[in-house]
C-alpha cells in the first residue's frame, strides 16, 4: 500500500504538477492532491505518520507568523504618527468636502482635535482654528496693503519734489548754510559766550541723558540759525562721557566740525567768576534785564528726576551769582513747574539779546502753563487768581463771591 502511494506521488510530481504551473492551475489542484492523500492515509492503520492536511495547516502558519513579523520590523513608525497621519487625511477629506479646516495644523493642534470628546467638539474646535487663521491671512493682507500704498505715497512725494525742486531752490538752500556756518564762525571769535553745564550724567538715568542731548541738538541748530548767535562752550564735558556717546550718534562725522567750544574744564576755570550768573529757576533773585557783558550758565539736565534745588546749590558752592526768568512778573502762570527745556531757554536767551523785550521772549513758554501776560499789578492778579481758585473748589463761596464783586464790580456782574 505504501508503494502505490509512493509511486502515485511521483506521477503526481512529475506529471500533473508541472502542467498545472504551465497553465495556472496549481491552485486547483491541490485540494484534489490534499484529499486523495487524506483518503488513502485514512485506509492506513492508526501506526501510519500524521496526514499531509495537519503538516500543511502548521506550515501556513508558520509562514504567517514570518510575514508578520517582517512586516512589524519593517513597520518602525510608532502608533502615536500613524494616528496623526490618519487625523491629516481625515482633515483633507473634510477640507475637500469643503467644510471649514485651517490649511496648517502643528502637531499639537492635531494632538488636541483628537482628544474632543466628541464630533460636535471637533467640529467646533476646527471652526476656530479656521477663523483664526483666516484672521491672520487678512492682517496679513492688510499690512502689505498698507505698505505698497505708504510706499506708492513715498514715490508720488519724492516725484513732487523733484519736480518742484529747482536748481534755484537748492544753491539757495546751500548758500544759507554757508551764511549759518560763517556767523556760527565768527561768534566762536566776537560771539557773547553761552555755558552748558555737562556735570549732571550721574544724576540722571541714561532716558533722561537721552532727552537732553535731543534739546541740545535743537538749542545749538537754532543758534546756528539765529542773526547774532552765542558763541556755545560744553564745559565739564568728557570724551567717554554718555553725552558724548548720544552726540554722536546725531551728528556722526559731523561732530568734528560743529563751531562749538568743548572742554572738561569747569567755566570757573575758563572765566572769570564775577562774569559768570548761573540761570536756575530755584534762584532766589529775579532777572529784570538781559546783560551782554556776562556770560550765562545753564544746567544740561532734565528736571524731572532730578531733586529741586541741585543746580543752585551747585552754583552757591562754586560761588557764582544766580538768577531766574521774570516769569511771574510777565505771566499769569497756571499750573506745572517753571522748569523750561533747554531749546526753550535758548530761544528766549537769544530774543532777549536781539530785542530786550520779555514778552516776545517769554512767547516760546509753553502756553499750557500760563493764561496769559500780565497787565495789572502782580499781587492783584495774584489775588484774583487765589479767589479764582477757591471758586473753582467751593471753599467759602459766598464770601469769596462777595470778595470777588467788591474788587471787579464794574467789570463783573455777577448774577
Amino acid at each position: 500500500m505504501q508503494s502505490a502511494n509512493m509511486l502515485l506521488k511521483k506521477i503526481l510530481r512529475s506529471s500533473v504538477l508541472p502542467f498545472a504551473a504551465q497553465h495556472g492551475m496549481k491552485k486547483d489542484l491541490f485540494p484534489l492532491c490534499r484529499t486523495l492523500s487524506v483518503s488513502l492515509c485514512l485506509k492506513q492503520d492508526n501506526s501510519c505518520q500524521p496526514s499531509e492536511k495537519l503538516d500543511l495547516d502548521a506550515w501556513k502558519k508558520v509562514m504567517k507568523s514570518g510575514l508578520q513579523e517582517e512586516v512589524t520590523e519593517t513597520v518602525s513608525e510608532p502608533q502615536e504618527l500613524s494616528s496623526l497621519a490618519a487625523a491629516r487625511e481625515t482633515l483633507e477629506m473634510w477640507r475637500l468636502a469643503g467644510r471649514s479646516v485651517p490649511e496648517n495644523m502643528s502637531e499639537e493642534q492635531l494632538k488636541t482635535f483628537m482628544e474632543c470628546p466628541s464630533k460636535s467638539a471637533k467640529k467646533k474646535y476646527l471652526r476656530f482654528l479656521y477663523l483664526k487663521e483666516l484672521c491672520k491671512r487678512n492682517d496679513k493682507r492688510k499690512m502689505e496693503e498698507k505698505r505698497e500704498r505708504k510706499l506708492e505715497a513715498q514715490e508720488q512725494t519724492s516725484k513732487t519734489e523733484e519736480t518742484q525742486r529747482s536748481p534755484f531752490m537748492s544753491l539757495w538752500d546751500s548758500t544759507m548754510d554757508k551764511a549759518y556756518n560763517w556767523r556760527a564762525a565768527q561768534s566762536m571769535i566776537f560771539g557773547q559766550p553761552l555755558v552748558f553745564d555737562m556735570s549732571f550724567e550721574k544724576e540722571m538715568s541714561v532716558r533722561e541723558v537721552t532727552n537732553t542731548v535731543k534739546q541740545l541738538v535743537l538749542s545749538e541748530s537754532c543758534n546756528r540759525r539765529s542773526v547774532d548767535p552765542f558763541h556755545i562752550h560744553f564745559c565739564n564735558f568728557k570724551d567717554d562721557s554718555l553725552y558724548h556717546k548720544e552726540f554722536l550718534k546725531y551728528y556722526r562725522e559731523a561732530w568734528d566740525k560743529l563751531l562749538i567750544t568743548m572742554t572738561d574744564q569747569c567755566y570757573t576755570e575758563v572765566f572769570p567768576k564775577e562774569k559768570l550768573i548761573y540761570l536756575t529757576a530755584d534762584s532766589p533773585k529775579v532777572m529784570k534785564t538781559f546783560d551782554h557783558d556776562k556770560i550765562y550758565i545753564v544746567g544740561s539736565m532734565v528736571d524731572k528726576s532730578i531733586k529741586k534745588g541741585v543746580s543752585l546749590a551747585r552754583a552757591k558752592r562754586l560761588g557764582l551769582e544766580t538768577a531766574a526768568l521774570p516769569l511771574e512778573k510777565y505771566l499769569l502762570w497756571n499750573t506745572g513747574a517753571k522748569n523750561l527745556t533747554l531749546d526753550q531757554m535758548m530761544r528766549i536767551l537769544l530774543t532777549l539779546k536781539d530785542t530786550a523785550d520779555w514778552k516776545k521772549a517769554l512767547e516760546f513758554v509753553p502756553k499750557r502753563k500760563y493764561c496769559g501776560f500780565l497787565n495789572k499789578p502782580v499781587s492783584e492778579l495774584k489775588k484774583t487768581l487765589d479767589l479764582m481758585n477757591t471758586l473753582k473748589f467751593g471753599k467759602r463761596q459766598q464770601e469769596v463771591q462777595k470778595e470777588f464783586a467788591k474788587i471787579y464790580s464794574k467789570k463783573y456782574k455777577l448774577k
